[in-house]
């Protein structure tokens, strides 16, 4: 077998670890809809996952928002900070 040739993996070889959470709790996936609010305003969201310590959001708008805000979400207020943002999708930490 040449040099630059694939070698196939041998069997029994092992998968790599998942990456380790970093959350203090779980979190359940959710599918509700919910706001971001700050000072007079009011800007929808989806929440897409949550537990007692955070949550994980959807922005459908492009619009800017503060790092601290109130997460509202079935009748519920958290005060929140955003610990991540990829795209569209923001990871909070409530305070």
């Amino acid at each position: 077998m040449a040099e630059d040739e694939i070698k196939p993996a041998p069997t029994g070889a092992q998968r790599p670890m998942p990456t380790p959470q970093r959350r203090a709790a779980a979190r359940r996936r959710v599918l509700k809809s919910g706001a971001i609010e700050f000072g007079s305003e009011a800007i929808p969201c989806t929440v897409r996952s949550l537990s007692a310590e955070g949550a994980g959001i959807e922005v459908n708008s492009p619009l800017w928002f503060p790092d601290r805000f109130v997460l509202a979400v079935d009748g519920e207020r958290h005060e929140c900070r955003v610990v991540w943002k990829k795209e569209r999708r923001v990871g909070l930490v409530f305070d």
